[in-house]
C-alpha cells in the first residue's frame, strides 16, 4: 500500500490518459444530432461558441466538435481527484472514487455531448476546490455563475439554504438576489398536471448512476441528512434532488439541469460506503461485498453499452429504434454524398441541418430521402453489421 501511495498520482494521469484517448476515439464514431446541430448554428450560448471554434481551429468534424467538451471532462476528472485529496483514509480509496467517478455513465455522456452539463460540473467543482482550499464561499464565482447556464438556479437555492442554516447573512442575501436574478434571466416554469414523470426521472438517475449507486446514493443522503451529517456537497445534492422529484410529479423535467448535483457527490457515497464495510467484521462484510460486485457490473454493462452501442443494431429489426439513432449515420452519409458528387441537396429538415455542418448545402439540386422514393435516380446503402440504412436520391435539376 506504502507503494501505492507513493506513485498514486502516476496511476491516476495514466488512466485519465487512457480514457481521454478512448473518449476521442468514440466521439469520431459520433456524428451531430438534430437537437446539437442548432445549438451549433445558433450562436448563443457557450457550448456553440465552444464548438465553432473548435471546429474553426480543426475542421467540421465529429472529433474537433465534442473535443472542448472532452477537455472539461478531463478537468473535472482532475479537480474531483484534487478535491478528494485527505478525504479518504487512503489513496487507493481516493484512486477507486475518482475512477469509478469517470466511468459514470452520465458524466461520460456530458464529456461527449452538446449540453451544458459538463461546464456546470466543472463550475461546480472548481467553487468546491476553492471552497476546500480556503474554507470560505467564493463570492466572484457566484456571480460569474448566473451567465453561464440557467440550472444554477438550483445551485443558489441549494446556497441559500445552507446559508440559512449557518447563519451567514451575507451569503444568504447574496444567494437570493442572485436567485431572482437568474429567474428573471431564465425563467422557471412550474405548472402541468399530475403525471407519470416522476418515476422518469428516477429511471433518469438510474441511467446516470446505473440503478444500485443511486439507490445506494439516496440511502446516503437520507443517513447523513437524519445524523445530522449535512454538509455543504449535502445541501447542494439534496436539494437538486428534491426539487427534481417535487417537479416532476406535475411536470416533465431537463434532467440535465440537476444531474450535475447528483454526480458531483459521488465520492460522498463511495466513502459513507467504504466506512460502513470496514467497521464491520470480515464475516458481516459479505452482503457489502455482493453489492460492491454488482455495482462494478452495472457500470461495466453501462460503459460497454455506451461504447460497443452499435452492435445494439444486430438485434433489432428497426435501426431507428436505436437509443443513439440520431448520433449516427450522418457524417457517413455525407462521405458518401461528396464522394458521388452530391451537394446542393433537398431532404427532411432534421437530416438537412445535420448535413448542413459536414458542408452539404441546401438547394434544389438533389433530392434526398431515407424513406424509399417513386421514382429515384441512383440508391446507396450504408452497412452496419447485418444492417442496411438506404440512401435514395432523386436529380431534380
Amino acid at each position: 500500500m506504502n507503494y501505492f501511495n507513493k506513485y498514486h498520482n502516476y496511476y491516476f494521469f495514466t488512466i485519465l490518459l487512457f480514457v481521454f484517448i478512448g473518449l476521442i476515439f468514440f466521439s469520431s464514431t459520433l456524428s451531430i444530432s438534430y437537437k446539437e446541430s442548432l445549438i451549433f448554428f445558433k450562436y448563443d450560448s457557450i457550448i456553440s461558441f465552444l464548438s465553432n471554434l473548435s471546429t474553426g481551429m480543426f475542421g467540421h468534424n465529429n472529433i474537433a466538435l465534442r473535443l472542448p467538451f472532452i477537455i472539461f471532462y478531463a478537468f473535472s476528472s482532475i479537480m474531483i481527484y484534487l478535491i478528494t485529496k485527505d478525504y479518504f483514509s487512503n489513496e487507493f480509496d481516493r484512486l477507486l472514487s475518482t475512477l469509478v467517478f469517470m466511468i459514470l455513465p452520465g458524466f461520460i455522456s456530458a464529456g461527449l455531448l452538446l449540453n451544458n452539463s459538463i461546464i456546470v460540473i466543472f463550475c461546480l467543482l472548481l467553487y468546491l476546490y476553492y471552497y476546500k482550499i480556503y474554507n470560505k464561499q467564493n463570492y466572484i464565482l457566484l456571480i460569474l455563475f448566473v451567465f453561464i447556464d440557467n440550472s444554477f438556479i438550483v445551485f443558489y437555492l441549494a446556497i441559500f439554504i445552507y446559508s440559512l442554516i449557518k447563519k451567514d447573512y451575507l451569503l444568504t442575501f447574496l444567494s437570493i438576489i442572485l436567485l431572482l436574478l437568474s429567474i428573471k434571466l431564465y425563467g422557471f416554469y412550474i405548472g402541468g398536471r399530475p403525471r407519470s414523470h416522476f418515476f422518469d426521472t428516477l429511471a433518469s438517475y438510474s441511467s446516470i448512476l446505473s440503478p444500485i449507486i443511486f439507490l445506494y446514493y439516496i440511502y446516503t443522503i437520507y443517513r447523513m441528512g437524519i445524523k445530522n451529517r449535512r454538509t455543504l456537497y449535502w445541501y447542494i445534492s439534496a436539494t437538486a434532488l428534491i426539487v427534481s422529484l417535487l417537479l416532476s410529479i406535475r411536470q416533465k423535467i431537463y434532467i440535465e439541469d440537476f444531474a450535475p448535483y447528483i454526480i458531483i457527490t459521488l465520492p460522498i457515497v463511495i466513502k459513507h460506503f467504504l466506512h460502513t464495510l470496514r467497521i464491520r467484521l470480515p464475516i458481516f462484510r459479505t452482503k457489502h461485498y455482493y453489492f460492491l460486485f454488482l455495482s462494478i457490473c452495472f457500470l461495466i454493462f453501462s460503459i460497454s453499452v455506451v461504447f460497443f452501442n452499435k452492435t445494439i443494431y444486430l438485434f433489432t429489426d428497426n435501426i431507428k429504434k436505436h437509443f443513439l439513432y440520431d448520433y449516427h449515420f450522418s457524417s457517413e452519409i455525407s462521405d458518401l454524398l461528396i464522394k458521388n458528387g452530391i451537394n446542393n441537396i433537398r431532404t427532411n429538415y432534421k437530416l438537412e441541418n445535420k448535413l448542413k455542418f459536414y458542408g452539404i448545402k441546401n438547394g434544389n439540386k438533389y433530392l434526398i430521402s431515407l424513406e424509399k422514393l417513386d421514382n429515384f435516380d441512383k440508391k446507396i446503402d450504408i452497412k452496419i453489421y447485418n444492417r442496411y440504412l438506404s440512401i435514395y436520391i432523386l436529380k431534380l435539376e
